[in-house]
């Protein structure tokens, strides 16, 4: 209230100034009863139509609104929140439950339990897997008989993985290699030359009845893919590789290195061999 009146007094002492200039007792008496230091400063007026009234001392009125006093509402304005700061910023997803069902914040690693002994491991482990075992795709003589009398096969020529896989014996993803099995071998009635990875002792020995022969040959995982796609090769501007040799725990397992490119002719036979196939035949 006192604000107001303080306010309104000055205002209306600006506004006529004329007739204050002639009655400057009449104002000076209300307003010096009503100036409290709690309130107003004192200090040298700094308009010059109101200082010769108030001499040395004038009053500053004082509004609600001041710039020293402006603040944001509460809540207008937040913290950055900072993230990508580990598992201890607790901005991370959330991860399950903490203590008595409290909310737990922050990321874990998969399969954390809390600290203690995680369901994997307090499984029981049962068997291995063998990380150097070997997979063959498996084919039979009855397949490729059936094949050559279609007319996909030349049978003078020789037999390779690589044959088997374009003419669709086998499927396009080889492993390791192709396994000659003896499954139709009656239907082998001609000879046929072939290089596959591992055969079996009936298909061999069918093949060897008819006439023809049978490869155990090694190819590195570098070599089956220049083996069945050299355009590979070609198309990343690069050379066919060498042919790679078997590793000491094949070494009796494979009669020979695999040959790059593709061969088309077959290994020639050792002298000895010669002459066993010499007296098979006579």
């Amino acid at each position: 209230m006192l604000r107001r009146r303080v306010s309104s007094l000055l205002a209306s002492s600006i506004g006529n100034s004329a007739s204050i200039h002639n009655k400057p007792s009449s104002i000076l008496a209300p307003i010096s009863s009503l100036q409290s230091p709690s309130h107003y400063a004192q200090c040298t007026s700094p308009n010059p139509d109101t200082s010769w009234a108030f001499g040395s001392q004038s009053i500053r009125a004082y509004s609600l609104l001041s710039l020293n006093d402006l603040r944001d509402n509460k809540g207008a304005r937040k913290q950055k929140t900072r993230k990508g700061r580990g598992i201890g910023s607790g901005k991370g997803k959330t991860a399950g439950r903490g203590h008595k069902g409290q909310k737990a914040r922050g990321t874990m690693k998969f399969g954390f339990e809390g600290g203690q002994t995680p369901l994997r491991r307090r499984m029981p482990k049962r068997g291995f897997k063998n990380p150097f075992s070997l997979t063959f795709q498996p084919v039979g003589l009855g397949k490729i008989a059936k094949l050559i009398n279609a007319g996909k096969i030349d049978s003078s020529e020789l037999i390779t993985m690589k044959t088997l896989k374009e003419v669709g014996a086998i499927g396009k993803q080889i492993r390791d290699g192709v396994r000659l099995m003896g499954r139709g071998s009656e239907d082998i009635k001609w000879p046929i030359h072939l290089e596959v990875s591992r055969v079996t002792v009936r298909a061999k020995e069918a093949v060897e009845a008819a006439g023809g022969s049978v490869r155990r040959v090694y190819y590195n995982e570098l070599g089956f893919r220049a083996l069945l796609k050299p355009e590979w090769f070609e198309k990343k501007g690069r050379l066919l590789p060498r042919a790679a040799r078997p590793p000491p725990k094949q070494k009796d397992k494979v009669d020979s290195i695999g040959r790059l490119p593709a061969p088309t002719k077959p290994i020639p036979f050792s002298p000895e061999e010669k002459e066993a196939m010499s007296a098979a035949s006579a």
